[in-house]
C-alpha cells in the first residue's frame, strides 16, 4: 500500500488516478503514525514551497523512520524541492535536507547573476529529459523524451541528480540517492512516459519488500 501524504498541496486526485491505472493501490495517513504500515511513500505538491511547513516535526520524524527502514520514497515537484535543503522561495521553511542544495528561482537561474531569465517563468509546459546517468526511476526512459512541467523554482544538478532539464539553466528533473528518489515534472500528467516512471517506482517497493522478507527470514 502506497502512502499519498496531504500536506494541503498535493494534486493526490490526479496522482492517485495515475497509480490505480498502473495497478498500485494508496491511501492518505490521517496521522504521522500511519506511515509505518506503508510499503511506498509519495509527497507530491503544487504551489508555494512554504507550505511543506505543514509537514511537522511528527511527519518528517514518521518519514525519516520508513526511509531508514528502506522504504521507497518519492518527491513530485514541491515534493522533489523539499527534499533537498531548503528554496530561495520560502527561506525560512527548512527542506528534508536529503539531497544538497537549495531551490533557485528560474528567473534568476545563477546564485550571482543578476540577469533576469529572458524566459517566461513559470516554466509551464513539455519539455524534454536528459538522462544524466543509470538509475531505477529513469529505466527505459529515452534521451529527449518529454514530460510536464509546471514550476518557478528548481533545483541544482547534485551528484544524485538522474535526470536534467534545461529552461534557461539546467535544472534537476528527477533525483536518486538508494530508496529516495524524485521528480520535478508531474508523471502523473506526461503521458506514456510519466506511467512508465511511476511503474519503475511500483517495482522498487516490490525489491524492498523482497529485501525485508529475506532480512526478517534471515533473523528469525
Amino acid at each position: 500500500m502506497i502512502a499519498l501524504v496531504d500536506y494541503g498541496a498535493g494534486n493526490l486526485t490526479s496522482v492517485r488516478k495515475a497509480l490505480t491505472a498502473i495497478g498500485a493501490h494508496t491511501w492518505t495517513p490521517s496521522v504521522a503514525g500511519e506511515l509505518g504500515r506503508a510499503h511506498g511513500i509519495i509527497v507530491p505538491g503544487v504551489g508555494h514551497f512554504d507550505t511543506t511547513q505543514a509537514l511537522c516535526d511528527e511527519w518528517r520524524a514518521a518519514i525519516k523512520a520508513t526511509v531508514d527502514d528502506g522504504i521507497p520514497l518519492l518527491g513530485i515537484c514541491v515534493g522533489l524541492q523539499w527534499l533537498f535543503e531548503g528554496s530561495e522561495e520560502a527561506a525560512d521553511a527548512k527542506g528534508f535536507g536529503l539531497f544538497k542544495g537549495k531551490c533557485f528561482n528560474l528567473a534568476r537561474p545563477g546564485p550571482r547573476s543578476q540577469a533576469p531569465s529572458p524566459l517566461k517563468v513559470p516554466h509551464v509546459g513539455w519539455n524534454s529529459l536528459v538522462i544524466n546517468r543509470p538509475s531505477r526511476l529513469m529505466a527505459g526512459v529515452s534521451h529527449g523524451s518529454q514530460v510536464y512541467f509546471t514550476h518557478s523554482y528548481a533545483a541544482p544538478v547534485v551528484a544524485d541528480t538522474a535526470a536534467v532539464c534545461e529552461y534557461g539553466v539546467d535544472f534537476s528533473a528527477a533525483v536518486e540517492r538508494d530508496n529516495v528518489s524524485a521528480v520535478q515534472f508531474h508523471p502523473e500528467k506526461s503521458g506514456d512516459v510519466g506511467l512508465h516512471v511511476l511503474s519503475n517506482w511500483v517495482s522498487s517497493i516490490d525489491s524492498s519488500l523482497s529485501r525485508r522478507s529475506s532480512r526478517n527470514a534471515g533473523g528469525a
